[in-house]
Parts: structure tokens; sequence; C-alpha cells
């Protein structure tokens, strides 16, 4: 297997070796010789009139795709390294996007290849590291874009709590009672904060090379959605630190699943988020919608708090059911989380993911104490909105935004396909809104499903475009009324893509026919595999570079 390859496996399997990491699941993959699949014989569309489009349309609009790891006040040598990276990086994007797959792959490797280069000793070494992380996975959207991979159903995450992390038991250090103690007494918090036994054994755990991991990986993902979940905790009047909760439920994961089938950054089974109005259809699941289904769980808590008047009891409720609770309280006449568990009142699970909860909230309100100051955590999640008025593909907002697909998609992890349903309140990349509202407003209504848009590069012809998309120049020249045979650099093209509208046809009747679980399975079966052998060549190709 070649470096190029390595690298685009390696950059979406990098944090499948912490407990709570991880995305959408992916497979290792390469480029293919063609970003669209194979399709039938390419069909003439007559097209009536369609409004004229400028080609200045999306001018000053292309995203920064690398984030940048320091302030732009002295150019040290890592700030140039991401410089160039991201130059190379621009220039791959370019290519890929004018099919040239195998120049875009040499840039891609370019770019990777600056950043691997840096010498070991660098002081900014770990930041460039993180920027490494953040570029080999922008290039893992083009390449699975490039395999069609994302007009698959959604890969669904292991919940972390079905690694058995609440089944196990872990020593508690003697030294941590007075050291967590005296870091309570100068701990603001909302939520009674307690440092028995049970809160210091996982305390202890998460100090482990094992627990923290676990624990940094939430915390960096944390990061996306922690503004946006404070402030519908605040909101609702649930205390901050029941952020923490859904970092034990799901590592901050949209698309984590557990094996009771509870779905999602707050795991609610269907039942439960229907009540909460989390909607499910073929097409899309309210529950992997983290801001839906934040707004859906403080609701849920500020009910279980009303009803038990306790957080510990709201909480215990969460995980094992409020009747599962009022049973315990019944039998032993104890309305007190630790007094349940003593009796051994509660499920053992139960009993260990109240203290799993209060240990994450210490360490990360103390992080000084945990060295856990300067975590480089993700960027919050930023977006607009775009209302779709009719159904919708994806590939075609991805075009308008100049974004990838997968990055679209991840904006959106409540669709279930690449298909905006029409009504949908679409999230596109912040600062893309009015672009794209402007290029669906080109596309005839029922044509937004099929049709693409294209910019032109130098050199290319609309024989070369319609190859590119399965089409007819005749077609491309009758959906943009060209009268020249050759389109201008920088033009932006209508592309009635009669290769893509046949796979949104059968997107269609999939939903129709419901075989999403299936689907998933299988696609959960082949991420499984990709990320075991993925690891293993992670492993190789860091021990080569110690050795080195």
């Amino acid at each position: 297997m070649t470096k190029s390859h390595r690298i685009l496996t390696l950059c979406c399997t990098v944090s499948a070796s912490a407990l709570l990491s991880g995305c959408i699941a992916t497979r290792p993959q390469t480029f293919a010789n063609s970003f669209l699949p194979a399709a039938p014989a390419a069909t003439v569309a007559e097209v009536e009139e369609p409004p004229h489009i400028s080609p200045n349309l999306y001018a000053g609009e292309k995203p920064q795709l690398t984030t940048p790891i320091m302030a732009a006040a002295a150019q040290s040598d890592a700030e140039v390294r991401v410089k160039r990276a991201d130059e190379r990086f621009d220039a791959g994007k370019r290519l890929y996007q004018q099919g040239d797959l195998t120049g875009a792959r040499t840039q891609f490797d370019e770019a990777v290849d600056i950043l691997l280069n840096a010498p070991l000793d660098m002081p900014d070494r770990p930041k460039l590291e993180r920027t490494l992380e953040q570029l080999t996975e922008h290039i893992s959207r083009y390449d699975k874009d490039a395999q069609n991979a994302s007009d698959e159903a959604v890969v669904y995450e292991k919940s972390p709590l079905d690694s058995g992390i609440l089944e196990m038991t872990f020593p508690t250090d003697p030294n941590l009672k007075p050291k967590v103690g005296e870091e309570l007494q100068g701990t603001a918090s909302q939520l009674p904060l307690d440092a028995n036994d049970a809160v210091l054994s996982y305390i202890h755990y998460f100090q482990t090379d094992r627990g923290r991991r676990t624990l940094i990986t939430g915390l960096r993902r944390a990061g996306r959605y922690k503004e946006m979940v404070r402030r519908i905790l605040d909101e609702e009047g649930i205390p901050q630190e029941l952020l923490y909760l859904a970092q034990a439920e799901s590592g901050f994961i949209p698309y984590a699943m557990s094996n009771k089938k509870a779905t999602g950054m707050w795991q609610f089974v269907q039942w439960r988020g229907r009540e909460y109005g989390l909607g499910q259809t073929a097409y899309s699941d309210d529950r992997l919608d983290p801001e839906k289904a934040t707004r859906a769980a403080a609701k849920h808590l500020h009910d279980l708090y009303n009803q038990f008047g306790d957080w510990y009891l709201a909480m215990a409720a969460y995980n094992c059911g409020p009747n599962c609770v009022d049973r315990a309280v019944e039998r032993t006449g104890f309305a007190d989380f630790w007094q349940l568990s003593a009796l051994d009142a509660l499920p053992h699970q139960t009993q260990n993911y109240v203290p799993l909860i209060l240990a994450m909230t210490i360490m990360a309100k103390n992080p000084r104490d945990y060295g856990l100051e300067d975590l480089d955590s993700d960027q919050p999640m930023d977006y607009d909105s775009v209302a779709v008025q009719a159904p919708t593909s994806l590939w075609l907002v991805a075009d308008a935004s100049d974004y990838s697909l997968s990055e679209i998609r991840e904006l959106n992890p409540a669709l279930l396909r690449p298909v905006a349903p029409a009504g949908y309140e679409l999230r596109v990349p912040r600062g893309t809104g009015s672009a794209v509202r402007s290029a669906l407003a080109m596309v005839p209504a029922q044509d937004r499903l099929s049709w693409r848009l294209h910019r032109v590069s130098e050199g290319e012809s609309l024989a070369l475009i319609g190859r590119q998309y399965q089409t007819s120049p005749v077609a491309i020249a009758s959906a943009n009324k060209l009268v020249a045979a050759k389109p201008a650099a920088g033009d932006l093209l209508l592309i009635p893509a009669a290769a893509h509208a046949e796979r949104s046809a059968s997107l269609h009747r999939a939903a129709s026919k419901h075989k999403r679980t299936s689907e998933v399975g299988l696609a959960t079966r082949r991420a499984t595999n990709g990320h075991r052998r993925a690891s293993a060549r992670l492993v190789q190709t860091t021990t080569h570079r110690e050795r080195s």
C-alpha cells in the first residue's frame, strides 16, 4: 500500500483507538477513477428558459479548510509549514473538482508530507500534529466522496457505555481524598459534587493511560458542541455540569448507538425521543441532531428533577428509567442516591453511572490539577441555515457551498441519506448560506435531486465536463443556453446529471422499502474491519517514525 493510501485511511481512524472517539465510521478507501458511479447511457435533458447564471456567484467565498494553529504575529517555522500545506491542499482540491484525481492525490500527499517532515524537536510540534490531524480528516472526506461512500446510510458508532466501563471496579488512591476534598472547597458548581470512594475510583481510572485517553478524547470533541449545550441547559434551568452526562453517554458522538438501540449524543430510544418531539422518518432522525437532542434531553432531565426533587436521582433515572428509581424508593423508603446504592436497590450500572459523571465533572472543573488545561479542543459548530423548499441532493449543496459532501453531512447528522426533504432546515458552513440559496434558486425545483453545479476550469470543454457527470454536452448547453461551444474559465454551469438522477431515484426506493436497518448493519461490520486494519497500520507507522 502506498503512503498516500495509508494517509487517507489513517485520518478517519486516528481517534478510533480512544474509547470515546469517532464521528461517522468509514472504510479505508482510495481515490476512484471518478467521483460518480457508473451509469446508464446519458440522456439529453430538455430545459425551458432557465435563469441566467452569474459567473462570479461564489467569488470571494473560498473556505479555509485547515485551522491556523497560532497567531500570525511572527512567521515561525510551524506557521510557514502550515501555510505551505494549505496551499498544496487548495491545489489538490481544485484538481479534484476538475476530475483529476491522480493530480489531486499528489497535491494532498505533498501537503501531508510538509507537516510529517517537521523536526521532532520543533517547539510547536504538538499543535502541528493537531493540524495534521485536521488536514488528513479533510483529505479523507474528498476520498470518501470519490468512492461515493457518502451515498450509504449513516454508520453508527458503539456507545461508550457499552464498553463495560460501568461494570468495572477500579481501585482508589488514598492520596486522592484530601486532594479532591480541597478542590471541592474552591469549586463553584450548580450541581452538588461529592467525593466518596465511588467517585474517587473513577477519578483514579481517568488518570490511567487508558482512562486519560478516554477523558481527553471526549473533552476535545466537546468543544464542538459545548457552547450550544450550555446555552440550552441554561435556558431550560438545568445545571451546567450535566454537560458531562452527554460525554458519558456518547462521548459527544452524534451517531452513537447503544446495544439497546438508544441513539444520538444524548442516547434516546425511539419512543422516548418521540415523547420529547424528536421525529423519525425514512430520511431523518432528530435523535441524531445535536441541538434538537440537547433540547429534548434538557426537558427530560427537568421533568425527572421535578419528579424526584434531586439531581442525582434524576441522573439515575435518565440511565435506568424513572420507574426503576421509583420502585427502589418505594421498596427501601430512601429517596437518596447514595443510600439506594449502598442497599444495592439500583442496577449496578446505575450505581456507577452517577459517580462516573461526577468524576468527569470534578476533573474538568479543575483542569490544572489533572493536566487538562491546554487541550486543543475542536472548533465550535458554526453554520448558516437554509430552508429547503423541495427535495434536494446534498451533492448539489456541496457544489454550491464549495465544501465536500462529507462536510455537509457532518453538519446535518440527522439526515440518514444525502437528501434533504422539502421543508428541512439545512445547515451549511458559515458564510455560504447566501451562495447556497442563490444556487438552489437557479435549479428548477423538480431537478434539485439530480442536477449538479460545476465551476469551469481553464481548458475544460463541454465534452470533458459531460463525461465527468455522465451526461451529454448538448444537455449542458441546453440547460445553460450556451451559444459558444466552449465555456469560459470561471463560468458556473448547471449540470443535468442523468446518472445522479438515477442514484437519487434509488434512494427514494430504498427509503420506501425501509432497508436502512440491514444496510447500517452491513456498513457497521465493514467499518469495524476497516478500523482494525487501519489501527494496525497506525501502530506500524508510529513505530517506524519513532525508530527513524
